[in-house]
């Protein structure tokens, strides 16, 4: 793949030992990201699970090597943490060169303003899963997690797993999808009219109105099936890409 003088973003791999094939197509993207290419932005959820920065697990490091070269290359890395991985932590972004911001961050792509974020936040009308999302994030919480031995917090990583299938399972996709009155709320918040997201797993591009002006909301796909990207051009252009 030849990329172009542009801005990338991914979301939603959800890598996982068990599905060699998702991470063999992220390592080739890596492989062929380079300048001209100015940024990679990863949306949140790059891992299915993490359990912390300290526990080594071996096919972890060739996703963490494929990071560095990309970095060291001249290319800037940064990341949003998803509702799967967000203990990555500062070895992680040293190891890789990463930049880690924060879950609502206004960018300047090419002179337009542009919102990135996971998505979950966006999904107001679960509130079963906020509710969890503010305990599980709690900063005291996570640093006894951390304490934790590293069997315990892989049972721990799996029953967290297992109980958001079942509330994925159970719960209705309009639930869990975002809210419009949220999206407007933040894009106004941001003074942005363009919002790039993922978490839903809803791949897609929406236009609408807000305050009179054209706005659009791009969310970007899973890789369960097949890789996805949004490649943003200087000329103002964003085109989908999959593969």
């Amino acid at each position: 793949m030849t990329l172009s003088k542009s801005i990338l973003f991914v979301s939603d791999l959800h890598l996982d030992k068990n599905h060699p094939e998702i991470t063999q197509k992220f390592l080739q993207l890596l492989s062929d990201i380079k300048p001209p290419v100015d940024a990679l932005y990863i949306l949140g959820d790059l891992f299915e699970s993490w359990i912390g920065d300290d526990c080594e697990i071996p096919w972890h490091n060739d996703v963490v090597t494929a990071l560095r070269n990309v970095t060291e290359r001249g290319v800037p890395i940064y990341y949003l943490h998803g509702n799967r991985d967000f203990l990555l932590r500062k070895q992680f972004m040293q190891a890789t060169g990463s930049h880690l911001l924060p879950d609502e961050t206004r960018l300047d792509i090419y002179g337009e303003p542009v919102l990135i974020m996971h998505g979950d936040l966006l999904c107001t009308r679960d509130v079963g899963y906020l509710k969890s999302r503010k305990i599980i994030r709690n900063e005291n919480y996570l640093r006894m997690f951390l304490l934790l031995p590293k069997f315990i917090r892989e049972k721990v990583a799996v029953y967290l797993r297992n109980k958001s299938r079942k509330h994925t399972s159970r719960t209705a996709y309009e639930i869990m999808d975002v809210t419009q009155d949220e999206v407007a709320r933040v894009m106004e918040k941001n003074n942005v009219a363009c919002l790039i997201h993922g978490h839903t797993h809803k791949p897609g591009r929406h236009k609408f109105q807000l305050q009179q002006q054209p706005a659009e909301r791009i969310v970007l796909g899973a890789w369960h099936e097949r890789g996805n990207m949004l490649i943003c051009y200087p000329s103002g252009e964003k085109q989908w890409m999959e593969w």
